[in-house]
């Protein structure tokens, strides 16, 4: 069978095909890869000429394996760059040990020229690390926000699916990287080639920097009475200094014994649980995440002393902070 497709037509007139470096860092996830690499592919089909072209980088410049085993053969080493080249750097699984110094000071040296740098899932945390998203908005991967926001405090963190800030971009890992595609080619060469792309993909709704990669906590766990779910969002943003029940009560126009009776129903536990566990969740994830103290962390989660922290923890987890994080050794994965 014959192959049929539309092409969308682009100015003949312009300038030889924009090229963007992939730089793989070890353990990277496929899945932000390969839909940032195919986004770029098809453009060039239903194009109907080569408008982007692309090379693979990483340290070393032989090879690199992703996250799911499979190994790659690199272009090129981590060397000098042309002005209008696009630097895309693609993490995965513990990204902290893939940062390494010589990806920082190859980024930080091509920065300087003004090259747009982006990063896909976890690269947020190595863009980050090269001091490259400072006074900048940035997105990560859910699961690592907390640790992100611990340690990058220069850096404004939000729940985008992907941001672009100046010359920086970032996304929040998964197929988020075909939105931040499709909004650059749109950029490039208009709406109708993101959207032929788009169609190509099976990729019917595409999202923009202002869609969240996440639902609410209450919308994912089904609570639907709008007071708690205002009570539950008041707790996610008061972590390290918990509001005591009545307060949260009193804020949305209730008794703490009607708040207790809507937190037993929807949820099955008390608002003091609730919030413990929200508190120990994040916990745990800077334990594993991050190279924070047990005694930082305990500090950053609301905990008063380590003990009480410790204590806490055991009846949760069923063991110590301590070993909790003796048993972890890949952080920062998606």
């Amino acid at each position: 069978m014959q192959e049929q497709r539309q092409v969308v037509t682009v100015d003949k007139d312009a300038v030889k095909p924009r090229n963007f470096v992939f730089v793989l860092l070890d353990k990277f996830s496929l899945l932000s890869f390969a839909s940032a690499l195919d986004s770029l592919r098809i453009a060039n089909r239903m194009a109907d000429r080569q408008i982007y072209a692309w090379t693979l980088a990483g340290e070393g410049g032989e090879t690199v394996q992703c996250s799911a085993g499979t190994t790659f053969q690199l272009d090129r080493d981590l060397g000098e760059l042309q002005r209008d080249d696009v630097i895309i750097v693609c993490g995965g699984v513990d990204v902290q040990a893939a940062t390494t110094k010589k990806v920082l000071n190859w980024l930080r040296r091509e920065a300087r020229k003004g090259l747009r740098i982006g990063g896909l899932c976890t690269a947020a945390y190595t863009l980050a690390k090269a001091g490259l998203l400072d006074g900048k908005r940035a997105t990560i991967h859910w699961e690592n926000a907390d640790s992100f926001a611990e340690e990058f405090d220069e850096v404004e963190l939000t729940k985008s699916v992907f941001l672009i800030d100046g010359n920086r971009m970032t996304t929040a890992g998964g197929t988020s990287s075909i939105d931040l595609m499709l909004k650059l080619i749109a950029d490039d060469y208009g709406e109708e080639l993101a959207n032929a792309v788009a169609d190509q993909m099976i990729y019917s709704s595409i999202r923009t920097d202002q869609d969240t990669q996440r639902l609410s906590t209450p919308t994912r766990i089904g609570v639907r009475h709008p007071k708690l779910s205002q009570v539950i969002l008041m707790m996610e943003k008061n972590i390290e200094e918990p509001i005591s029940p009545s307060i949260l009560a009193k804020e949305v126009g209730m008794s703490t014994r009607q708040l207790e009776r809507l937190f037993r129903r929807y949820l099955s536990r008390s608002p003091k649980r609730y919030y413990m566990e929200l508190r120990l969740h994040k916990a745990r994830n800077l334990l594993m995440q991050t190279d924070m103290s047990v005694i930082n962390v305990a500090l950053a989660c609301g905990f008063a002393s380590p003990s009480h922290f410790s204590k806490c923890y055991r009846a949760h987890y069923n063991t110590t902070p301590y070993r909790e994080r003796g048993t972890q050794s890949g952080r920062l994965s998606v």
